[in-house]
C-alpha cells in the first residue's frame, strides 16, 4: 500500500458541499455512492475496517493520486473528520465541476467566486476559510493509505438531451 498524496484545498470546500447536497449515499459499512456536483457521474468509495485503506475511482484519486473529494466527503459523513454542519450548509447547492471548468481548473479561482457568493448570501467567508483549514490539518494527521488495485472512474450518465433514453 501508499499513502495518498494531500488534494488541494479546494476538494475539502467540494466535500463539504457534497455531504450538505446529501449526495453521499452509504451502500454497506465498507462502501458509499458519492454523486458528482453535475448530478451525471457516481464514484463508489471503498474502505476497510478502522480505514486502514481507503480508495474511490473518482478523477483526482485515480489520475492524480490525491485524496478526492469523494474520499473527504464520506470521512465527513463517517464522523472521521469532524466539521460544522452549519459552515458546511454554506457549500450547499455549488455546481463545482461548472466553476472548476470555467476556471480551467484553477481551484483557488474556484474557492475566491464560492467566497464571493457565500459572501453575497450573508455568510462569513473566513469562518469557512478556517474549517477547511482545520479539515486539511485532521485529513495529514490521518496519513491515508491506498491499495494497490485501483477501480476506474466512471463515465457520465447519458442525459435525454442526448438523444438517450434512460
Amino acid at each position: 500500500m501508499q499513502q495518498w498524496k494531500f488534494p488541494p484545498i479546494a476538494k475539502i470546500y467540494e466535500a463539504l458541499g457534497a455531504v450538505a447536497d446529501g449526495r453521499v449515499s452509504e451502500a454497506n459499512d465498507h462502501s458509499a455512492t458519492v454523486t458528482s456536483s453535475s448530478g451525471d457521474k457516481n464514484y463508489t468509495v471503498e474502505w476497510a475496517d478502522n480505514f486502514e485503506w481507503i480508495t474511490s475511482n473518482d478523477n483526482a484519486s485515480f489520475w492524480q493520486g490525491y485524496v478526492g473529494y469523494p474520499i473527504i466527503a464520506v470521512l465527513l459523513k463517517k464522523g472521521v473528520l469532524h466539521f460544522d454542519e452549519k459552515t458546511a450548509e454554506f457549500l450547499k447547492g455549488v455546481p463545482w465541476k461548472k466553476i472548476n471548468t470555467k476556471h480551467k481548473n484553477k481551484f483557488d479561482k474556484t474557492i475566491d467566486e464560492v467566497l464571493e457568493n457565500v459572501r453575497e448570501h450573508g455568510g462569513d467567508p473566513n469562518s469557512i476559510i478556517k474549517e477547511c483549514q482545520k479539515l486539511d490539518e485532521e485529513l495529514r494527521a490521518l496519513n491515508l493509505q491506498r491499495p494497490a488495485k485501483k477501480r476506474p472512474p466512471p463515465k457520465p450518465m447519458p442525459t435525454p438531451d442526448q438523444g438517450q433514453l434512460l
